[in-house]
């Protein structure tokens, strides 16, 4: 019986391991024949930059691997690469699975032929002859064009190689100024010749090997719009000057405004006259020639513009006396004493000023009181005329907190006294907010911001059918990162949260320029050019930079 059962057992072992045991050893093989090398890079020793990375093309047929480097290096320096500097290069492979490579990459001197052996999966064996070669570059691309005379920018189509010049009015013959792949020439060369842009103009751009070329044509459009507010991706920086390097103005902290007609922005600096820069280029155009009578360290305080021609200046008030706004037609007028208000006495304001509409029309103008009232002083203009010197003082009981010297209020409707406004300001609850007009609450906020920043500016438009809203955040410190702007869509406030564009930190500030912004001071201006294709953000931060972001609503 023992027997039997042993002898059962040993069957049944028996079994068991034919069934699971003896499988055949998987086949590593690929059942899709490869070449087993897939490419082969190169970089050159010691040097970090990004792009030390260099590609090849490999001709499976001749057995010929080819490492491309460019004829410029770094690419788009005037330094020529020649063969000398090949002698000691970094080579790598990328192999499929099982393929093995003879003799072992690491360093090559390709000044000379190489050989290497590649051996697949299935033992086969196939000798390469890898060798380098300088090549120019074959991108011939328009990658900008502007009219800067005319500051008009040119909407690039690459797809189909037509660049649309923007304008309702006549153009004619200016220069241009533009940007092409490196190494690449243009003919006509727009920059050197003045073309008339009235009719269509054609432009050949050559690439560096002189032999790729690409056919732009330019034309004046007036293409169709968006269905609402602006194009996505649109945002592009026209223009950023440094207040001390690029413009001249050497004091600090005492810059603190902005004002933009439709032709200049006017930068604000207190015991000085206005610095006129051109809207469009930022080029210094001169200073404000009529301002003596109101120039002074607390009487030029603040500056802004209506949707006019209109400049406003204010006084900053106990410290100067009355609160007084100066109005001036355009950046050659002479100051007019617009408001003149014998507040409180201890009634603080003119930090900040702000108008929305046109003093020539309908306007709302409102200036924040500073200190722990959490309210802001407002006038009417209807009709071109200013309703009473006596403002109405509106508070915003749900804001926690004193906002001292940093706040910012603009008004949405020019033509309602109690429509909503916008509050940009540093207490609690540190967050940028849109008021209802009639109950002075919170109708929606914007993201939090770190007590350690400072908001203090605020700005509101209509674009393309779409409100936006733009607010800043400023560095008061020596140390930390922020300098901070801030572009909400105002349609809803489900879409106010969160903002749609923000400027970098660390680039436009006082901190990282001039030198500490010890006032935490800074300005934000929207505005919607003439034809209504265009929306600008223009930014400001003290002992900083003045910049100019244009957007678009053009249908591309």
């Amino acid at each position: 019986m023992k027997k039997y059962i042993y002898t059962t057992l040993t069957l049944l072992c028996s079994a068991f391991f034919l069934l699971n045991g003896c499988q055949q050893v998987e086949d590593l093989t690929p059942s899709v024949s490869r070449y087993g090398i897939n490419s082969l890079n190169a970089s050159f020793y010691g040097d970090e930059s990004s792009e030390n990375s260099f590609t090849s093309e490999i001709n499976y047929e001749t057995g010929v691997i080819t490492i491309v480097f460019p004829y410029n290096y770094p690419r788009t320096s005037e330094n020529v690469l020649t063969t000398d500097d090949l002698k000691k290069v970094r080579v790598t492979a990328n192999l499929d699975d099982n393929v093995t490579i003879s003799p072992s990459l690491l360093y090559m001197d390709l000044t000379k032929e190489n050989f290497i052996t590649v051996t697949d999966q299935s033992k086969t064996k196939k000798d390469y002859k890898i060798v380098a070669e300088i090549r120019k570059s074959a991108e011939a691309k328009i990658t900008d064009f502007n009219l800067d005379a005319l500051g008009i920018s040119g909407i690039i189509d690459e797809l189909n190689k037509t660049i649309s010049l923007i304008s309702i009015e006549p153009i004619g013959e200016v220069l241009a100024k533009l940007s092409i792949s490196h190494g690449a020439t243009i003919s006509p060369d727009p920059r050197t010749t003045a073309l008339n842009y009235d009719n269509e103009v054609t432009l050949t751009v050559t690439a560096q090997n002189g032999s790729d070329k690409a056919i732009y044509t330019i034309r004046k459009d007036v293409p169709n719009k968006v269905e609402l507010g602006m194009r996505n991706g649109s945002d592009k920086v026209l223009w950023s000057k440094k207040l001390q390097t690029d413009l001249g103005i050497s004091a600090l902290n005492v810059t603190t405004s902005l004002a933009v007609t439709k032709d200049y922005v006017i930068v604000n600096t207190r015991n000085e006259p206005g610095m006129i820069l051109d809207r469009k280029t930022g080029t210094k155009v001169g200073t404000m020639p009529n301002m003596q009578s109101i120039i002074g360290g607390l009487t030029n305080f603040f500056a802004t513009a209506d949707d006019g021609n209109n400049i406003l200046i204010c006084n900053l008030a106990p410290n100067a006396g009355t609160y007084k706004v100066w109005r001036i037609n355009g950046v050659n007028g002479t100051p007019e004493l617009y408001i003149d208000w014998a507040a409180s006495g201890s009634t603080a304001i003119g930090r900040k000023l702000s108008i929305k509409g046109s003093l020539d029309g309908d306007a709302i103008i409102t200036a924040a009181i500073m200190g722990d009232a959490k309210s802001f002083a407002r006038w009417q203009v209807k009709g071109g005329v200013l309703q009473s010197q006596i403002p109405e003082i509106v508070a915003i009981p749900e804001i926690g907190g004193a906002w001292w010297n940093n706040a910012d209020v603009v008004a949405t409707n020019p033509s309602d006294p109690i429509g909503d406004y916008f509050v940009s300001y540093y207490a609690l609850p540190r967050r940028f907010a849109w008021i209802d007009g009639k109950t002075n609450t919170f109708r929606a906020l914007g993201p939090e911001i770190s007590g350690n920043w400072v908001q203090n500016a605020a700005d509101y438009t209509v674009f393309n059918g779409n409100p936006y809203a733009a607010s800043n955040s400023v560095n008061s410190f020596t140390w930390g990162s922020d300098d901070k702007i801030y572009l909400f869509d105002a349609s809803s406030t489900t879409t106010f949260t969160e903002p749609i564009w923000t400027s970098p930190i660390g680039t436009y500030g006082g901190k990282d320029n001039g030198g500490q912004n010890g006032n935490g001071t800074g300005d934000v201006i929207l505005k919607v050019s003439t034809d209504g294709y265009y929306m600008y953000l223009y930014f400001m931060f003290t002992n900083g930079c003045v910049v100019c972001v244009q957007y678009d609503c053009i249908d591309m």
